[in-house]
This record gives C-alpha cells, sequence and structure tokens, in this order.
C-alpha cells in the first residue's frame, strides 16, 4: 500500500477586481454555468499577471455553499499559482447561515448522488475552458461536504491528478462504492478533536484505499476540530453550539502540506 453528463452550457462572467495590495495581481470573477438545466453560480480566481496556462484546482465548499472563507481559500491557490474555480454544489448560488438550513441543503446533496456528480464535473468543465487552464493537469481541494463528494469523485475513478480534503470525513455519498478505481492521488487532513471523524470511520477508509493501492497521505492535527481553516469557526461554534473552532496552527501545517501535495502532483 502507498500511504503517503454533458453539464456545461454558456457561461457568463461578472470580472471583480480588487485594490488590496495582498490581491494586487489576482482577479476573482463570477461565473453562471449550467449542469442540465439547473443552474449553478461559482467563482473562478487567478493570478493575471502571468499568461501562461497554468494547473487548476476545482474548490468544493463546506456545508454553508460558497461563501467568503471559501472565496478567500480560491485567493490562497490563485497567489500560488493555480487557477481556482469554487463549484456551486446546491445551485442558483444558494448559501446557509446556519445550520438548519445547511443541513437541509447538504441532505438533498446527498441523497442525489448522481446530481452530485455531475454538479462536480460541471465545475470541473467550467474550469477546463477557461483560457488560463492547462487542462492536463487538474486537481481538486473539498472542505467537509466537499471533501466528502471529492471523496466520491476519486472513487468514480476520475483522472484528476490529486484531490486535498480537509475536516472530512472520509465515509461515502455513494450507495455502492467499489473499489479499484482511485487513480488521483489523495491527501487528508483532519482535526484529531473533530468528533465528526470516527476512528472506525478512519480505519475502514484506510483499509478501503489500501485494497485500491491509492496513494494516501492522511494526516491528523492534534487539538484541531472541524472547520479549522475557517476564521469565522469559533464564533459559529459558541453561537450555534456546534463542534466547529478555528485552528491557526492547524490552518498553517494544513496550507503547507497542500502546497507540497499539489506542487508534486502537478509537476
Amino acid at each position: 500500500m502507498k500511504m503517503k453528463s454533458k453539464t456545461v452550457a454558456a457561461v457568463t462572467v461578472i470580472a471583480l477586481s480588487f485594490g488590496s495590495s495582498a490581491y494586487a495581481a489576482i482577479k476573482e470573477q463570477a461565473v453562471t454555468y449550467k449542469d442540465g438545466d439547473t443552474v449553478l453560480k461559482g467563482f473562478i480566481v487567478y493570478d493575471d499577471a502571468s499568461t501562461a496556462k497554468r494547473p487548476g484546482i476545482v474548490i468544493v465548499p463546506t456545508w454553508w455553499g460558497v461563501n467568503k472563507h471559501m472565496r478567500d481559500e480560491a485567493h490562497n491557490y490563485a497567489s500560488e499559482g493555480y487557477t481556482a474555480f469554487i463549484a456551486d454544489m446546491y445551485g442558483d448560488g444558494q448559501t446557509a447561515d446556519n445550520p438548519k438550513d445547511a443541513s437541509a441543503l447538504m441532505g438533498a446533496l446527498a441523497k442525489n448522488p448522481a446530481a452530485m456528480m455531475s454538479r462536480f464535473n460541471a465545475a470541473k468543465d467550467a474550469l477546463s475552458k477557461d483560457a488560463t487552464v492547462d487542462t492536463s493537469r487538474l486537481g481538486a481541494a473539498g472542505y467537509s461536504l466537499g471533501g466528502r463528494v471529492a471523496l466520491d469523485v476519486a472513487r468514480s475513478g476520475s483522472e484528476l491528478k490529486g484531490i486535498a480534503m480537509f475536516y472530512t470525513s472520509p465515509v461515502t455519498m455513494q450507495s455502492q462504492p467499489k473499489t479499484g478505481n482511485v487513480k488521483a492521488k489523495l491527501l487528508v487532513m483532519n482535526g484529531a478533536a473533530n468528533p465528526f471523524i470516527k476512528p472506525e470511520a478512519v480505519d475502514a477508509f484506510k483499509k478501503e484505499m489500501a485494497a485500491d493501492n491509492a496513494d494516501l497521505n492522511y494526516i491528523s492535527y492534534a487539538g484541531a476540530m472541524h472547520s479549522y481553516t475557517d476564521p469565522d469557526a469559533t464564533e459559529k461554534g459558541k453561537q450555534f453550539k456546534i463542534p466547529f473552532a478555528y485552528d491557526p496552527e492547524a490552518t498553517k501545517e494544513s496550507r503547507a502540506e497542500a502546497t507540497k501535495f499539489f506542487s508534486a502532483v502537478f509537476k
């Protein structure tokens, strides 16, 4: 073991620019695209200081949907030389600001694995059509719910080069996961104090990946909880009495791991 359909229709792009020196060369564009008849609203983010084609990363959001945190994460990837596309998994740019609404949106998606895969592929296709992207070098980064989506994408036999997952329960969202399909290299980074990450699920996941001969690097950060990369997580945790908390050290370490990971898989 190594540890370590047709979806897109017309794309409408609205360019946004940032005056901040931190984002001086980073451009964020709102993108309207389609999965069949479903209208989706995501964002593409890239560094326009370069004219070279570069790897593309599909960002699959948490249960909150396409929010500021996911857009900030996209800026981080863009600053490292990638084009990032934030997928709209709910349709029409729907987001949630409380657990009840987020759970309802997430539950509807989980009940329809075909739509889940189709919407991911719609985002991947929209990313691939962008002039900045080298389509031979595509990957994904999933956060919480998004990590579960990205993991099922890997299980489906996707040709993505690599998939990084943050605070992701490694249980399948598909009804019948099959072994022998995983081609993408996998990086999973969870918090050891995250109550949603069950030890028995992690053990089963590692065995599944071993049977698949998948290239997996699983990292657990001591003391880190769910949503550890989200600066608003601690406040949300207190407000809604859920086990979410921001962890600056785990954020720093996981981003460094993701940087190394994508640099290696996109060589």
